[in-house]
């Protein structure tokens, strides 16, 4: 064992090592709810014991150790349940024996994530069904963070995640690499897990810190994964460009105090170069390849944000064009919110206060916070005082992240002060 303080680096390492660990115990067992559960308890065996003992020399290998001992011994007692059922010519054998038999190819360094990632999106289930459970295997998000992904409640979400596992579970599905048809079956579902994955890494939807890195870094190197698998597809070339562009601003995004900084007043000499010039040219070569997409558009408008020395210079009305045909594509709201944004940046906030509207009666945007926090920033604009600091409140007392709450509370009090 290594000895190590007690600080945030079990629990981040945790947070890294669970769809691995979950990976290599499901290829091994073939039950995804048995191997989550597992793997949770394994989790939870670290969560105390690292702390107090230190972190282990292989903790990948301490991890699937423990969860594949859980996991043995929940078929064993299934099967002594089954034989008391008798139901074991039926049921046990087969199962049991490839439960408990040694797997011969499975190595401690081995990352099945990949594979989780798209067993998860198997087309015996629902879209959104797949994504919702991958990115509870895979991302590691809780139910109520996936649940604000897709604007529903959280018990129809938790409904959701459960009737997946047992979809999965009884479907029989193998868990290995698809075939190329396969992958192509499921690669849209595979996408906007790593999107949603990305998004909630880095602007997180509650608690103290505005951003998770652990997320948003494993979004990457997951869809980095992806593209190295295909590499000839635009929009997962393009989603890796989006990605890359917007992480680039992730140092300039909070202040000392974790303090949220919106884009427009962030200081530009902090964005990664490196990772921009890499988002630019990926997004440039997916532009050019051939049919474009939903995330080539996105990457294409973060590379115009990005590619602006200062806030002034940015190249709005490239930015709406983009916006406008990204629009033809999708009926996401969130891309409407933007929308009206870009337009109220071209054509003055009256303008885009008048998109905004359409969006009051989206039942998916109900309580949203940032309906309410953009309402307000273009009230702000348009010289409505009053207006822009209710909706400040409004926003700031609808969000569960902190830093957002406190900027706009903080939005609202400047202007409170300013009319005194």
């Amino acid at each position: 064992m290594t000895s190590t303080p007690r600080d945030a680096r079990a629990e981040h390492l945790l947070r890294d090592l669970a769809p691995q660990v979950l990976a290599a115990v499901l290829r091994r067992f073939r039950d995804f709810a048995a191997s989550e559960d597992a793997v949770q308890e394994a989790l939870l065996a670290a969560a105390t014991q690292w702390p107090r003992d230190g972190v282990p020399d292989e903790p990948r290998a301490w991890l699937i150790q423990v969860a594949s001992r859980r996991t043995t011994d929940h078929v064993r007692s299934e099967a002594a349940r089954r034989r008391r059922e008798q139901f074991v010519v039926s049921l046990a054998p087969p199962e049991l024996q490839v439960a408990l038999a040694p797997d011969s190819d499975e190595t401690p360094e081995q990352d099945d994530t990949l594979a989780l990632l798209f067993m998860c999106c198997h087309p015996a289930l629902s879209t959104s069904s797949a994504i919702a459970l991958t990115l509870r295997a895979v991302g590691g998000l809780t139910t109520a963070e996936i649940a604000k992904a897709f604007l529903v409640p959280e018990a129809t979400m938790a409904q959701r995640i459960s009737r997946a596992k047992q979809t999965i579970k009884a479907s029989g599905v193998p868990f290995q690499m698809p075939t190329l048809e396969e992958r192509d079956a499921r690669l849209g579902a595979v996408l906007h897990v790593l999107y949603l994955i990305f998004n909630e890494g880095y602007t997180t939807s509650s608690g103290p810190e505005l951003q998770r890195t652990d997320l948003s870094s494993e979004a990457i190197r997951l869809t980095r994964a992806v593209h190295a698998l295909l590499p000839e597809s635009g929009e997962v070339t393009g989603l890796l460009a989006l990605m890359l562009l917007t992480d680039a601003r992730r140092a300039a995004r909070t202040g000392p105090a974790g303090e949220l900084i919106p884009l427009a007043e962030q200081d530009r000499s902090l964005w990664d170069q490196a990772a921009i010039a890499e988002g630019v040219a990926l997004v440039s070569a997916a532009l050019q390849g051939g049919p474009v997409g939903e995330y080539q558009l996105q990457a294409a408008i973060a590379a115009v944000h990005d590619e602006a020395a200062r806030a002034e210079d940015t190249d709005w009305p490239q930015i709406l064009a983009l916006y406008d045909v990204l629009m033809q594509m999708t009926d996401n709201p969130m891309v409407t919110l933007s929308h009206a944004i870009a337009t109220a940046m071209v054509h003055g906030p009256t303008a885009g206060l008048e998109l905004l509207k359409a969006l009051d009666e989206d039942a998916r945007l109900a309580g949203n916070h940032r309906l309410d926090a953009a309402r307000a920033h273009l009230l702000e604009r348009a010289g409505d005082r009053e207006g822009a600091i209710a909706d400040y409140r409004r926003a700031a007392s609808r969000t569960t992240s902190i830093p957002e709450r406190d900027y706009l509370a903080a939005q609202a009090a400047r202007l409170g002060e300013a009319r005194k």
